[in-house]
């Protein structure tokens, strides 16, 4: 019973802590640690104490690994080739981000981050279209992305 309660409350910080992130990325353009960390060490927590969660402690490593070292690399890339054409551009993608995938590996795994990715991206291109917009905050799509992907490796995978 006690168990079941405090993943209650865990659940219900982590998805505070997800709105935050979306409303701060999409009004400011910056995701604050101050929520960001709680909701990796939220994730760090569900993976480690929820049996039969979608993905145990190793795969979980693999995927914040794996999320941080995707959203370096493209960042680095990104950044590269935008200051070849513009020595004073912004950067395309910023810790924020990195962090936000390192986070989304670790509480889906390799297999739902992919699922995230490709589904926020998707959303992203979308809202960025109707909107004829350039600047696409990336928060609120990879997190409505992360939502969907658990709940796709949940009941589907």
């Amino acid at each position: 019973m006690i168990f079941y309660l405090f993943l209650s409350v865990l659940f219900v910080a982590a998805t505070a802590c997800a709105i935050a992130i979306s409303v701060a990325d999409f009004r400011r353009r910056i995701i604050p640690d101050a929520y960001l960390m709680p909701l990796f060490l939220i994730g760090l927590l569900v993976v480690n104490i929820v049996p039969g969660w979608v993905c145990g402690p190793r795969t979980s490593a693999i995927g914040a690994f794996a999320g941080y070292a995707l959203g370096a690399g493209v960042g680095y890339i990104f950044d590269y080739v935008r200051r070849r054409h513009n020595p004073d551009a912004d950067t395309p993608i910023g810790m924020g981000d990195i962090k936000l995938l390192a986070t989304g590996g670790l509480w889906m795994g390799p297999t739902g981050l992919a699922i995230a990715l490709v589904l926020s991206c998707l959303f992203g291109g979308i809202w960025a279209r109707a909107r004829h917009q350039q600047f696409i905050p990336f928060a609120p799509f990879f997190i409505a992305g992360a939502i969907l992907a658990l709940i796709a490796e949940i009941f589907l995978l």
